[in-house]
């Protein structure tokens, strides 16, 4: 899994948010991004925001369980972007 968020990012710094689509990243609301990674372990989920300039942001990473992406993660998420300076 790790293997598989280091080349997201990767491809993330490389060719910018919006370059990337999927398998890799889709959007899920507002400026808040899901990186997709599936591996041995299953499947886990890291949501991110492009903050300022090149930088990315991740938020929370977690393993999936379900098919859609857990309600509780996005506002998760969405707390940690109203704290983060």
């Amino acid at each position: 899994m790790q293997a598989r968020f280091l080349r997201t990012a990767e491809l993330l710094e490389s060719f910018g948010p919006q370059g990337v689509g999927m398998p890799h990243v889709r959007p899920i609301e507002g400026k808040l991004w899901e990186m997709r990674m599936q591996g041995r372990d299953g499947i886990a989920r890291a949501l991110y925001v492009a903050a300022h300039g090149r930088t990315l942001l991740v938020l929370h990473a977690f393993v999936k369980k379900t098919q859609t992406t857990p309600r509780a993660s996005i506002e998760t998420a969405r707390k940690r972007l109203e704290m983060a300076p």
